[in-house]
């Protein structure tokens, strides 16, 4: 397929779920915001969506959380075999979903597809090998943007598809070129597949910093806190993975009844009971833990009962230091968010922050995982010393800056706009 070669094209975004503050739908939208600035128009294909219905293909089949999906996903995962139904199943799903395709592509007139994690994870497996299909039947130009693969999470590992996994999680065809948001997805990839990729880090608009009003000023006392009290905050979902157990160790041994644990997410759909195990933690070491969300929404505003909404941003400025002590991340959203937000933070040193991350010269207090006595004094003496908590922030706003900003999106966006397009559009 021919793209035509005038300025502005039809870029169509393709996943199972471009809704709420995940990291998929966050980083897709900070893509459709760039190529916006070039004129590039973007149009969204999904199951699950908040975006403009006008410019929006709307599938609920294309949502992992469907019930059919899930149905599939009971039966193909935890086994090594699957039953002929459910091959049926799978492939009955992609043939109805590859014609929605074909539907969204004619509709909007799109040029370039986008695939976000569609083609890595298999949480709707119909849906990846629907856009293995359209590619290789079409060879649609396509730019797959793969966040995590899933060879790199323990609940894909034992399954019945390992061909349809070969086949399309991610696909090798010529049409496709991939990107990937650290090294060593990338050379996971290259190892696994044979596939070259771009990297492209996960990024925020440092070149436009956040400006500071007066909202989160009532954020302590409107969570029960007062104004002197220290907000220790962990900007996460409340899922194992995160180690928040470690944040309560931390604020156990600064041992000073002023810090406080915030966590602004759920559980999300993983249950409740990592949840109760962190709050009986915190009542065991008199940690003061205090669950958020309900508190917390994508905008400002008031909830039925009148109550003040937060945004992430509004969190991040009322809190004192940051907490991330992950065991595991794809990249590191929160992280960048703290140096963004001009915050210290702790980091637990998992592998895509030493990889990617650390060797850039950000100053953090890092814990490998466990906490010692040299961490916590690391942290007090940061949150006691004004003048050179100040010197840390700033140095890291700058590198994020450097390293992680839109400017850094529009070099890379430029790049794979160009292999497919010819012209340097952006």
């Amino acid at each position: 397929m021919n793209v035509s070669d005038t300025a502005g094209h039809n870029i169509g975004f393709v996943g199972t779920r471009f809704a709420g503050t995940d990291g998929v739908s966050l980083e897709a939208a900070k893509w459709a915001k760039v190529l916006w600035e070039y004129k590039h128009v973007s149009y969204w294909y999904g199951g699950k969506m908040d975006t403009d219905p006008d410019i929006t293909s709307l599938v609920p089949h294309a949502y992992f959380g469907h019930p059919d999906i899930q149905w599939i996903n009971r039966r193909i995962f935890g086994t090594t075999t699957r039953d002929p139904e459910v091959t049926r199943r799978i492939f009955a799903l992609a043939e109805y979903l590859k014609h929605t395709l074909y539907e969204f592509t004619r509709r909007f007139n799109i040029e370039v597809m986008i695939v976000q994690n569609a083609l890595c994870i298999p949480m709707n497996v119909p849906l990846g090998v629907a856009i293995t299909m359209f590619i290789a039947e079409t060879g649609f130009p396509t730019i797959a943007h793969h966040h995590d693969f899933y060879w790199e999470r323990d609940r894909f590992s034992v399954n019945g598809i390992n061909d349809i996994l070969s086949m399309a999680f991610p696909p090798t065809l010529p049409s496709i070129q991939h990107v990937t948001i650290n090294l060593p997805g990338q050379a996971d990839l290259s190892h696994r597949k044979g596939q070259s990729s771009i990297l492209v880090p996960n990024v925020l608009d440092f070149e436009d910093p956040p400006i500071a009003d007066d909202y989160p000023d009532s954020f302590k006392e409107d969570i029960g806190l007062s104004p002197e009290d220290i907000v220790i905050l962990q900007p996460t979902r409340v899922v194992p993975r995160k180690g928040i157990e470690h944040a309560i160790s931390l604020v156990n041994s600064l041992n000073n009844p002023k810090y406080k644990l915030v966590i602004t997410h759920e559980s999300g759909d993983e249950g409740d009971e990592y949840m109760h195990a962190l709050q009986e933690m915190a009542e065991r070491q008199n940690v003061d833990l205090r669950f958020v969300a309900d508190r917390v929404g994508e905008e400002r505003g008031t909830d039925r009962e009148g109550r003040k909404i937060y945004t992430l941003g509004d969190c991040y400025a009322a809190a004192d230091f940051i907490s991330y002590p992950s065991l595991y991340e794809g990249f590191g959203n929160a992280l960048i968010e703290a140096f963004y937000f001009k915050k210290p933070v702790l980091v637990n040193r998992y592998s895509i922050f030493v990889t990617d991350i650390e060797p850039k010269g950000f100053k953090v207090v890092t814990m490998d995982g466990y906490l010692t006595k040299d961490v916590v004094t690391q942290v007090r003496n940061l949150m006691e010393d004004e003048a050179y908590r100040q010197e840390v922030v700033e140095h890291n706003f700058e590198l994020g800056k450097r390293f992680f900003s839109y400017s850094v999106l529009k070099r890379k966006l430029r790049a794979l706009v160009t292999n497919f397009t010819g012209m340097d559009d952006l």
